[in-house]
């Protein structure tokens, strides 16, 4: 496979994995220029982009290099109009060779030991009418662990910063104290894990005792436990022994404990124990708030009329105004200018018209099933016949990547299926999009059915 062929698969790939914006802001006019002892050297239009695609998708760019060329080691950008690339080039200590280099694509930013990640902190928490209780407590907590409101249970819809709050609650406890110990974790991963031991027939006392001997242990999406029996027994006792030995418990969820389906009422009136808050909807004032404090210190931030106009149309989550904002950042640096107000508008009205689509699973699983040609009640069936196995896995891949869906989600809309069956559906996609050119093509059809629908 010569370069061009190869960087073709490459941006199909990454195609996959960002949104139309991005992708044709970011990844216009790329191409492979050279493949030299192990070494890719991407060519870039500009600056800006050379930064953006160092920054933002290296490791997505290896991955998918490395997808179809395992030979490849490390990744180098080359802007197109500079002839002397050697200029480019770094010291192999220097920090920005090691980033280069480095192909275990670990979070450098997330401590390892907690699972925290030090941007999240109370400073950078945006505080309003819509979190000053869960707000207050958090930092009442880290002041009094164990001793108040055990444990804290926060809940709230997506996006609205439930697990930036955590995190906070995590990071100044460390910093009060950095001997205590900390953990931060989603029920997910707890599941996972006690899950994996039972299955290999391993011993759960290295499980107990790395849960059960830690100063503060903080779970985000705890509603994922519900109706797993031995996780929700492991997690009981967890429980019992943390509390019972005064250790600070903090829980998230995207709903009350009262209105979590199938949860066993033993952890229910546990986790109702304690102090129970909400986060709702960001008010205007504090969607602007938050707008301004992710622009501070910025070179060229944007106009306050915009800004103004970002908090007056996206209304309901955080995640949504950073990705407008980033968004919007992205098209002024490769503009070069300012963006008018009305240049902001349309942008604004793609995104809105482009994340509307998608409004349900149901979506997903009835494009999938014209695309396929099968009827959408086999997706949830029991049948293990490839035609109908193949666009089910399709489905639970798309549900993971476009909508954002957990596996014990993605199982429960598939005729119920053990979230591990979702996980190898999507896993089994995932492997084989890198090697199946026409399941790519496959991909892309689907998405510009479902995104046009």
């Amino acid at each position: 496979m010569n370069h061009k062929d190869l960087w073709k698969q490459v941006l199909n790939q990454i195609e996959l994995d960002t949104s139309k914006a991005n992708f044709a802001t970011w990844f216009q006019n790329t191409n492979l220029e050279s493949i030299d002892d192990g070494r890719a050297v991407v060519s870039v239009p500009n600056a800006f982009a050379k930064e953006w695609l160092e920054k933002k998708y290296h490791k997505s760019i290896v991955r998918a290099l490395r997808g179809q060329a395992n030979s490849i080691r490390s990744v180098g950008y080359l802007i197109s109009s500079q002839k002397d690339f050697e200029k480019q080039h770094v010291k192999p200590n220097s920090k920005a060779a090691l980033n280069e280099e480095q192909l275990e694509f670990k979070e450098f930013s997330v401590d390892r030991e907690t699972n925290l990640n030090p941007k999240y902190t109370f400073d950078t928490f945006i505080v309003g009418s819509f979190n000053e209780l869960a707000h207050a407590a958090a930092l009442s907590i880290t002041k009094n662990l164990g001793a108040l409101y055990n444990p804290y249970f926060i809940y709230g819809g997506v996006g609205l910063g439930k697990t930036h709050l955590l995190q906070a609650i995590g990071n100044e406890v460390k910093k009060r104290n950095p001997i205590l110990k900390i953990l931060y974790l989603t029920s997910e991963k707890f599941m996972n894990e006690l899950i994996s031991l039972i299955q290999n027939r391993e011993p759960l006392n290295s499980f107990k005792e790395k849960y059960r001997n830690v100063d503060l242990l903080i779970i985000d999406d705890v509603q994922f436990i519900a109706g797993k029996a031995k996780t929700e027994e492991e997690f009981f006792h967890t429980f019992n022994v943390l509390y019972e030995n005064g250790k600070q418990i903090v829980f998230s969820s995207d709903r009350p404990p009262q209105a979590i389906p199938n949860l066993e009422e033993r952890l229910r009136s546990r986790f109702e124990a304690g102090l129970i808050a909400d986060i709702g909807e960001p008010e205007y004032e504090a969607r602007l708030a938050i707008l301004k404090s992710k622009i501070s210190g910025s070179a060229r931030p944007l106009s306050d009329e915009v800004l103004e106009y970002i908090a007056s149309v996206i209304q309901k989550n955080i995640r949504e105004l950073e990705g407008a904002l980033n968004l919007l950042n992205a098209k002024e640096k490769v503009k070069e200018a300012p963006l008018t107000l009305d240049e902001v508008k349309n942008t604004l009205n793609q995104l809105s018209a482009r994340s509307q689509r998608v409004v349900s699973t149901q979506q997903i699983l009835k494009v999938v099933s014209v695309f396929y040609n099968i009827d959408e009640r086999d997706l949830l069936a029991r049948s293990r016949k490839r035609e109908i196995v193949k666009p089910r896995q399709v489905a639970m891949y798309l549900i993971r990547e476009d909508f954002n869906g957990s596996y014990p989600y993605i199982g429960q809309k598939l005729g119920g299926r053990d979230h591990t069956t979702a996980l190898h559906g999507y896993d089994k996609i995932s492997k084989a999009l890198k090697k199946d050119a026409k399941l790519v093509e496959e991909l892309r059809l689907i998405r510009e059915k479902l995104y046009k629908s």
